[in-house]
């Protein structure tokens, strides 16, 4: 189950993580998002402790969505090291997250 980030801890979820971080922007009326959703939930399964989902949802949380650019959702930023180095705008499949987050992973062992 991803992480429900809010502006308060985002800091300490995503930016101090010692580990890759995947974050999906969304909300709630955004039919894309839940589309993505089922997408966060393979990634979190098959890397299990290696990464850490999180979700954001723009309509309650706006500091961190409005600090990088997320103008539109879903947009799913990829954290390493506290510096935002990927970013997916719009519903794309498992197999575009699974390639990226398998060379993070990979880097990081």
């Amino acid at each position: 189950m991803p992480v429900v980030v809010t502006d308060d801890t985002f800091e300490d979820v995503v930016l101090k993580s010692d580990k890759p971080v995947i974050v999906d922007f969304w909300a709630v009326w955004c039919g894309p998002c839940r589309m993505v959703a089922p997408v966060m939930d393979q990634l979190e399964q098959k890397y299990g402790d290696k990464i850490v989902v999180a979700k954001v949802d723009v309509d309650k949380e706006q500091k961190y969505a409005a600090e990088y650019g997320v103008r539109n959702i879903p947009t799913i930023l990829v954290f390493q090291n506290g510096e935002a180095i990927g970013r997916q705008v719009g519903v794309a499949p498992f197999e575009v997250f699974d390639k990226a987050i398998s060379q993070l992973v990979e880097s990081e062992a």
